[in-house]
């Protein structure tokens, strides 16, 4: 299942608008915390540049997830997405961990000063609002095309905004009380909030490498689409699902009648994969055809009505 030309695009160009806008928050960032000596500006300006990682880790995901499989990868490089997503989450930890660390040596020393207060509360102002447009819109692309690379760089920014509305938030309490010690303790706050972010991401992006199953809604979705045709089938059991990027992996088997052609068992797997299809967008599905053993009462009953309505 690979997703068209235009998806591709769209998915390369929202991670391409993540990594200029990054670039450019972390230029301001910088700046201006090296100028006021704020920790808690520094430490978005390093939460910024760990984004900036996780934007060039997504770009090349989404263009790697979109190959075709082949020879080597026979399930296609959707797991990419995957990887780049956990790769992103550690890089968060590291960052919340380096944040935390130079936070408790300025509370250690006493030696906090800061200076600019209005400039970097406009940066940081300016830096929630960036961040909150290009988050929506990659968490809009993310949904679109089922991208795990775009959803966690979304989660990335979307946590950079609540960040940086915290440190606006610290740098108006240092302006009106004029306590600076203020500034460090933001600054763990800051980091605590990047370190949930990291987690939820992990779940997100790690477990899939481990082959989970899809979530319950999706598994109630494929259940549904079996309902319609339980007058043509027997049973069906040893559902297996599991996602690798945007693609779905499903299979099961189908008991069928013993008297069912190949032609109308091949036909009632089309149907049934076809609808599935429907409500989950990219999914590689696979049907094991199995007959019924038959010689129990229920076969004798409903067999030949199932059977005929199976080749009709």
């Amino acid at each position: 299942m690979i997703q068209s030309p235009e998806v591709l695009a769209a998915k390369n160009k929202a991670a391409t608008l993540s990594i200029a806008s990054n670039t450019i928050l972390i230029i301001l960032k910088l700046a201006v915390g090296v100028m006021m000596q704020s920790v808690s500006v520094l430490s978005e300006a390093v939460h910024s540049a760990i984004d900036l990682v996780a934007a060039l880790i997504a770009w090349f995901s989404v263009r790697e997830s979109g190959k075709p499989a082949d020879d080597v990868h026979r399930f296609g490089h959707g797991k990419i997405e995957n990887v780049a997503g956990t790769i992103e989450a550690a890089l968060i930890f590291g960052a919340a961990f380096y944040i935390i660390r130079e936070a408790v040596h300025k509370l250690q020393t006493g030696t906090v000063e800061i200076g600019s207060l209005g400039i970097g509360a406009t940066v940081m102002a300016l830096s929630a609002l960036a961040n909150y447009l290009v988050s929506r819109h990659l968490l809009s692309v993310a949904s679109r095309t089922d991208s795990v690379a775009l959803e966690a760089d979304a989660l990335h920014l979307r946590t950079d905004v609540y960040t940086s509305v915290g440190v606006l938030g610290g740098l108006v309490a240092i302006k009106l009380t004029g306590i600076a010690m203020l500034d460090p303790i933001v600054a763990i706050v800051v980091a605590f909030m990047i370190m949930k972010a990291a987690w939820d991401l992990t779940k997100t992006a790690f477990f899939h490498i481990l082959d989970v199953k899809l979530p319950d809604d999706e598994e109630a979705l494929i259940h549904d689409a079996m309902k319609r045709y339980t007058n043509r089938f027997i049973e069906y059991h040893k559902l297996r699902t599991r996602k690798s990027g945007h693609i779905r992996h499903i299979d099961m088997h189908l008991v069928v009648p013993k008297q069912m052609t190949v032609e109308a068992g091949h036909t009632l797997t089309h149907q049934i994969t076809a609808d599935i299809e429907k409500c989950l967008p990219y999914s590689h599905i696979l049907v094991h055809i199995e007959p019924c053993p038959g010689g129990c009462e229920r076969c004798a009953v409903e067999c030949p009505k199932v059977g005929g309505l199976s080749m009709a």
